[in-house]
């Protein structure tokens, strides 16, 4: 029995670390094809079938690393040990907690896909005019842009509604919602216990909500310094989006480990029953 424990255990990170890694991977060999003077009438065709591989095995990293992931979940929940991992897993392996979690995780994706400009909302434009676009329709492009924001996704569901899905914003929208989702449901449990626990969540939350994505802050100052200025604001923010993110997912990632210390008991074991 402590063989299978340890082999699921291991699989788990296995899945993860290579789903990372070949997401990495993806990420370096996708930008070979980056180059305008590459793109020629005869080269165009091939590199827009390389972009839906890429998107094809980019979902495969991401459903890697998910699987991975409950599995290594899963396997410290049934070996019920008194490492901090594990009282995390007890903490959000209840009924509350998935809810929690899954509604957060849902709602912090959509609010994160407006203002990094995933989901685009523009009124005042009618790309079926403006774009000569044909309403609905979708198309990938695969070139030309810096690494990580090709190939993109543009999808056109109305005459002002669109997607423009964007690989490392798809990733940090799924990363960080995920971390934001996590703190909410340990913190539903943590609450009952200690109202600290509230507040250390509430500002890993608020923290990865704001910082995580550069752009909000320029559409919030764009408001004070007017519209000129808010634009020049937004583009120098884009530029230390790297910074911000670099910011918010380590307070994101220490935040569940700061609150499973206080669901500690003094034997190691946990104080949240994961059934309930």
């Amino acid at each position: 029995m402590e063989t299978d424990f340890v082999t699921r255990r291991k699989s788990g990170q296995k899945l993860m670390i290579l789903g990372f890694v070949s997401i990495v991977i993806l990420f370096i060999i996708y930008s070979r094809y980056q180059d305008p003077q590459l793109i020629t009438p005869e080269a165009f065709e091939p590199i827009q079938r390389i972009a839906y591989g890429f998107y094809i095995i980019l979902v495969a990293c991401l459903g890697g690393i998910t699987y991975g992931l409950y599995i290594f979940h899963r396997e410290k929940v049934e070996k019920k040990q008194k490492d901090l991992f594990t009282i995390i897993a007890l903490t959000t392996w209840n009924k509350k907690s998935k809810k929690v979690f899954l509604v957060t995780f849902v709602f912090y994706g959509i609010f994160f896909s407006l203002v990094s400009g995933t989901l685009v909302y523009q009124p005042e434009v009618n790309f079926a005019i403006h774009y000569g676009a044909t309403i609905p329709s979708g198309f990938v492009a695969p070139c030309c842009g810096e690494p990580g924001y090709m190939p993109k996704i543009i999808i056109y569901l109305t005459e002002h509604i669109g997607l423009q899905i964007i690989p490392v914003n798809l990733l940090l929208q799924i990363i960080v919602s995920y971390l934001v989702g996590l703190n909410a449901a340990i913190a539903v449990s943590a609450f009952s216990i200690s109202r600290k626990g509230r507040g250390v969540s509430t500002i890993g939350a608020a923290t990865g909500l704001f910082i995580a994505c550069p752009t909000c802050a320029g559409t919030f100052m764009s408001i004070f310094v007017g519209t000129a200025s808010g634009i020049a604001l937004t583009l120098a923010l884009t530029h230390l989006q790297t910074l911000f993110i670099a910011i918010s997912i380590p307070i994101l990632i220490i935040t569940p480990f700061l609150m499973a210390k206080k669901l500690r008991n003094a034997d190691g074991s946990c104080k949240i029953d994961s059934t309930t």
